[in-house]
């Protein structure tokens, strides 16, 4: 992946995300500074300053606006990072993404445009060589 370094956007976590877990179904207006990380189901917009993370399971409907957003769910609706977008193998989306960097994996679904606004505009593809689900780990609560 050209430009992104040698390590990806969720090996590069800050700390611990919010967590949407699996099962569990969101709605609303979203904006804040933290990492997100999303199992369950979102229906709503957001302007986030942090890494927005849609695992396997997990469902963004609406606008997602963040500042890197990492994509291995099903994303409904228009996606704009700041930075950095990584779409896995296992990802849908429907809408358009539009982000400085994007890497997508040998596999993904995208059905709509893709813009590339970085100075140094460019894409990248890249092949899954770790397990299915990319969420960074989540530390619990002692």
């Amino acid at each position: 992946m050209a430009g992104f370094g040698k390590r990806r956007l969720a090996d590069r976590a800050s700390g611990p995300a919010t967590l949407v877990a699996e099962g569990c179904t969101i709605e609303g207006t979203f904006s804040g500074a933290n990492d997100l990380l999303i199992s369950g189901s979102v229906i709503g917009d957001s302007q986030l300053d942090g890494v927005v993370t849609i695992a396997r399971s997990g469902l963004w409907r609406g606008a997602l606006t963040a500042r890197n957003v990492i994509i291995s769910g099903t994303a409904e609706g228009d996606i704009v990072a700041h930075g950095h977008i990584e779409i896995s193998a296992s990802a849908r989306i429907s809408g358009t993404v539009t982000g400085a960097r994007i890497a997508v994996a040998e596999g993904a679904v995208i059905d709509g445009e893709m813009r590339i606004t970085g100075s140094e505009a460019a894409s990248s593809t890249f092949s899954e060589k770790r397990a299915d689900d990319h969420a960074p780990p989540i530390e619990k609560a002692s």
